[in-house]
């Protein structure tokens, strides 16, 4: 399907869902980085979601019931802004390509939409933009728009869209495959340039650069290369150290296509060869993954994958003698969260740690959906063990950690690892590393 009537469709399903309300969604401001120098500018996601119109401070009016239709409010052509930042679209332009059935000038909003919001009662934003909220442009706006009427109610509007976005499309699909071969190859570069001396910032910038050689400009988040023990750092990214002979690295590193996410984690020996100690801790990790994957199918609880990795955690760790009690003591106590202390899996989209619950309304973990209408879940599925230097374990263990990361894709049979490309298997990775030096 065209992407841009893609877009429209989604629209038209939102307008379906709020009834005889209507909603409103802003795109974000341009952000300061210092004096006149900004950000590079990223349009929110649930904007990207309807629309897909790049520019900055645009906000989108769709319309629910009798009459559906969608409404763009952004910037004016304006040719001597144009000659500093490029092409503006202005409203005629993005009503034509973007398939909306209206569209006005930025600067006229505070006229015109307090006249398309009078007849509704019904007014859907994401909690950011709510009146009742913190402070923001859109907030303050829609505040001053709806004045004379203490019958407004506000809804949150995330609790339709979290569900809509969670549910993937073939053409969002298409783009995450993309997305994952392109961190999957610079993964493997990674790999084969990695060698004892070297500082964890050289390799990341090495990411960075295969990201970019193959059309990805920006990473889906801040890259993660730890080696020794800053791998026991779940969110390190200082990325300052430098590779030590017989250390393993983590790399946590996904990029961005088209405002979609991967997000891939290996870990492997600088010198490209695991010791016994590290190979068992590896093991363990990799053999938690493959059976948490094996999980990934229709009509599966998310946290089924969960469920079954610290299964497989705990009984390895037990079988190392690093947790010394009863596996019924083990998960009683939860003893394990010493050494794994987070969730298995996490949604992916146009964020990282995409949009949508984890649980239904009975605190119930939520369903796994199939490929039906072309609409799927994807979700990592990242098992780990970390063991900090002098904790309570054999000296041998002290400083391993060790993350293994894919993302999934449900599909009618089961599921499908869109991240395979990268290398995890022990042998594969000692054959890989430092094959590029």
């Amino acid at each position: 399907m065209d992407i841009y009537k893609e877009y429209k469709n989604r629209r038209k399903n939102l307008a379906d869902k709020i009834g005889d309300g209507i909603a409103i969604i802003s795109n974000s401001d341009e952000s300061s980085r210092n004096r006149d120098c900004e950000y590079p500018f990223r349009s929110d996601s649930y904007f990207h979601y309807l629309c897909g119109f790049p520019e900055p401070e645009a906000v989108i009016l769709i319309v629910g019931g009798a009459q559906p239709r969608s409404i763009i409010f952004c910037k004016s052509k304006d040719i001597s802004k144009e000659i500093w930042n490029g092409y503006i679209y202005g409203p005629g332009d993005a009503a034509k390509k973007f398939l909306f059935e209206e569209s006005y000038p930025l600067h006229e909003i505070n006229k015109i939409a307090p006249k398309i919001l009078k007849p509704y009662k019904n007014i859907y934003c994401v909690p950011s933009m709510i009146p009742c909220n913190t402070s923001s442009k859109t907030r303050d706006s829609i505040k001053k728009w709806t004045v004379n009427s203490s019958e407004i109610k506000c809804c949150d509007l995330t609790e339709i869209l979290d569900q809509m976005r969670c549910l993937k499309s073939n053409g969002e699909i298409n783009i995450m495959q993309k997305s994952a071969n392109i961190a999957a190859q610079a993964h493997i570069h990674a790999m084969g340039i990695t060698k004892p001396g070297k500082y964890e910032y050289q390799i990341e910038g090495e990411i960075l650069n295969q990201f970019m050689q193959n059309g990805a400009r920006y990473p889906a988040y801040n890259s993660i290369v730890a080696s020794g023990d800053n791998a026991c750092t779940l969110h390190y990214v200082k990325n300052d150290c430098i590779l030590k002979d017989g250390d393993l690295i983590l790399i946590d590193a996904g990029c961005e296509l088209d405002n979609y996410a991967s997000d891939i984690t290996r870990t492997y020996p600088i010198n490209g060869k695991f010791t016994s100690p590290q190979k068992d801790i590896y093991q363990i990790v990799l053999d938690a993954q493959k059976e948490a994957i094996k999980k990934v199918m229709p009509g599966n609880y998310f946290n089924d994958p969960h469920k079954v990795a610290i299964e497989k955690i705990v009984n390895g760790l037990i079988d190392l003698n690093i947790l010394k009690a009863s596996r019924d003591e083990v998960f009683e106590k939860e003893l394990y969260k010493d050494f794994f202390m987070h969730r298995t899996s996490h949604w992916l989209g146009l964020d990282v740690h995409d949009a949508g619950q984890y649980h239904d309304k009975k605190v119930e973990s939520r369903n796994l959906k199939p490929v039906k209408f072309h609409d799927s879940n994807v979700l990592t599925v990242e098992p780990g063990l970390y063991i900090k230097p002098y904790s309570n374990t054999p000296k041998e263990f002290w400083g391993i950690g060790i993350r293994i990361e894919d993302d999934v894709l449900v599909t009618p049979s089961g599921n499908k690892v869109l991240s395979a490309n990268a290398p995890k298997e022990i042998k594969d990775l000692e054959d890989t590393v430092g094959s590029l030096n």
